[in-house]
């Protein structure tokens, strides 16, 4: 469940970015959505992988 946690976290903190590149195009702060889009791939493939092996285990 922490790491569910931290995916809302994660999202939640890129949405100031997310606002400034769509309404304001600052391409810096699309720089940092794309980023922080690759860490969100990489933890929820991170939660998937747990949740198999925990299912498996059963």
């Amino acid at each position: 469940m922490k790491k569910f946690t931290e995916v809302k976290n994660l999202i939640a903190s890129l949405e100031a970015d997310a606002d400034k590149f769509y309404n304001k195009g600052n391409s810096a702060a699309g720089t940092r959505v794309r980023k922080g889009m690759q860490d969100l791939k990489n933890l929820a493939q991170a939660i998937r992988l747990e949740v198999q092996d925990t299912k498996n285990k059963e």
